[in-house]
């Protein structure tokens, strides 16, 4: 059994990471700061499937209070819930002190382009100052292996695709782009100055069970479903290399076992499908999933969207075998089924 620190576990990709981590064994803490971006109910729900938790869950109202009854009720020789911010130094420090941890997957961050544009300070103290608040603490506590969520954005507006890692990233078209290029920065320093073994992961649009519901594919089905107007920025013709969760976690755990097994490793790796989908054939799949035409309020594109992402996934597969296996209609099916039957959408 290996000890892994995940931080931004409670969230969509971090509860399937644990839930697969845990299922081989491991021990996980999770570090999560339930940010009221979006109801911290939703990342109970997470927790509560990633565990293997009882349901029904009975809500106070209160967040302490409930969040303080998730932690009771998680925890075990397996799994310890650790609510805290990585922008809180001391209670990072204290968290690595008490424990042997052997790797860490760090996931949490400030998301999404639009909102980082309009915040630009709390994305930079959240995703950059918190990421060396997390490195600081592996530093100082011997923990030299890592894992570090970064984001196809930080391509811009590449003309050259597919997207590889070779290509030049030093044009990027938000904040949060940005910062995710920040943190890429400060790990090849980490590597250089402490050997503390990285790789950074560029997720491409990540969908599935359990996504965000703020993020389109989500959002549109709610709105569909209801029969209540979506809008749709441009003309429909901007392309998503749309990727599976169960093929991120894939991915992840490919990286995790290549990074652990290797010394002097610093690598920047994509994780898409090498297929892009259009918004309006997005949209179209979803009408086909719920027999309904969609209410389309179209508006002009918004800044710093990209125009298309287009994942050049080869070295993912040279390195540890990565080889996506859900299409996108399968894909957008499971997440329409999960979608369903979650009482909440």
């Amino acid at each position: 059994m290996k000890t892994y620190c995940v931080t931004g576990g409670a969230g969509f990709i971090g509860s399937h990471l644990c839930e697969q981590l845990l299922s081989q064994g491991h021990r996980i803490i999770n570090i999560d700061n339930f940010h009221d971006v979006y109801d911290y109910k939703t990342k109970i729900r997470n927790i509560l499937s990633s565990t293997g938790s009882s349901f029904p869950y009975s809500y106070s109202g209160d967040k302490a209070e409930d969040l303080a009854k998730l932690q009771a009720m998680v925890e075990s020789d397996h799994y310890s819930l650790v609510i805290t911010d990585i922008r809180h130094m001391d209670e990072l420090d204290a968290v690595f002190a008490s424990e042997k941890i052997d790797a860490v997957i760090h996931l949490a961050a400030m998301a999404g382009v639009r909102p980082s544009i309009e915040d630009p300070l709390l994305y930079e103290e959240v995703n950059v100052k918190g990421t060396l608040h997390v490195m600081e603490a592996m530093r100082k506590h011997g923990v030299r292996k890592w894992l570090c969520a970064s984001s196809s954005s930080v391509y811009g507006n590449n003309k050259k695709v597919p997207f590889s890692e070779e290509d030049v990233v030093d044009y990027s078209i938000s904040p949060y782009a940005a910062t995710k290029k920040s943190c890429e920065v400060l790990g090849h320093t980490y590597h250089h100055l402490h050997q503390v073994d990285t790789i950074m992961l560029r997720f491409f649009t990540v969908y599935g069970e359990r996504q965000r519901p703020d993020l389109a594919i989500h959002k549109f089905a709610k709105l569909l479903d209801r029969g209540e107007e979506l809008t749709m920025y441009g003309d429909g013709s901007s392309r998503r290399d749309y990727t599976y969760v169960g093929d991120i976690i894939a991915g992840i755990l490919g990286a995790l076992s290549y990074v652990e097994q290797n010394t002097s490793v610093y690598e920047v790796v994509n994780l898409g499908t090498n297929r892009t989908i259009t918004l309006r054939d997005l949209i179209t799949s979803l009408e086909q999933e719920f027999g309904k035409k969609a209410l389309i309020r179209t508006l002009p594109n918004q800044p710093g969207d990209v125009e298309q992402t287009y994942a050049d996934v080869s070295k993912a597969n040279q390195l540890f075998n990565y080889q996506p296996q859900t299409d996108f209609a399968e894909g957008l099916h499971k997440f329409v089924r999960w979608y369903r039957g979650n009482s909440n959408g």
